[in-house]
């Protein structure tokens, strides 16, 4: 699993039918770095299965896990986010969020 910062929605009209009521967000992966969460400057287009929103810290897996969901079973999903963060604690200390 990975961290990431819900940065926007993705809209499409036409795809296929297994993407049919998904919902679709822009995500940021962050990385660790000097007692922070950074963005790490790429994104990804993940299923939203826990009803997250943007501006909000997440929890997100990628590959063949990603279809293991109940909401991605089958479907040619490459990320998935499982969780919303409330917080992040590194060896006794909460790392701030951007």
């Amino acid at each position: 699993m990975f961290i990431a910062k819900v940065i926007g929605n993705v809209v499409s009209t036409q795809k296929i039918s297994k993407f049919r009521g998904m919902k679709l967000l822009l995500i940021q992966p962050y990385i660790s770095k000097e007692g922070k969460l950074q963005g790490s400057g790429s994104s990804v287009v993940a299923v939203d299965s826990v009803g997250a929103g943007v501006g909000e810290c997440v929890l997100f897996t990628q590959g063949s896990s990603a279809r293991l969901t109940p909401t991605t079973k089958d479907a040619p999903v490459d990320a998935v986010i499982v969780g919303i963060v409330d917080s992040v604690e590194v060896e006794g200390k909460e790392l701030e969020k951007p």
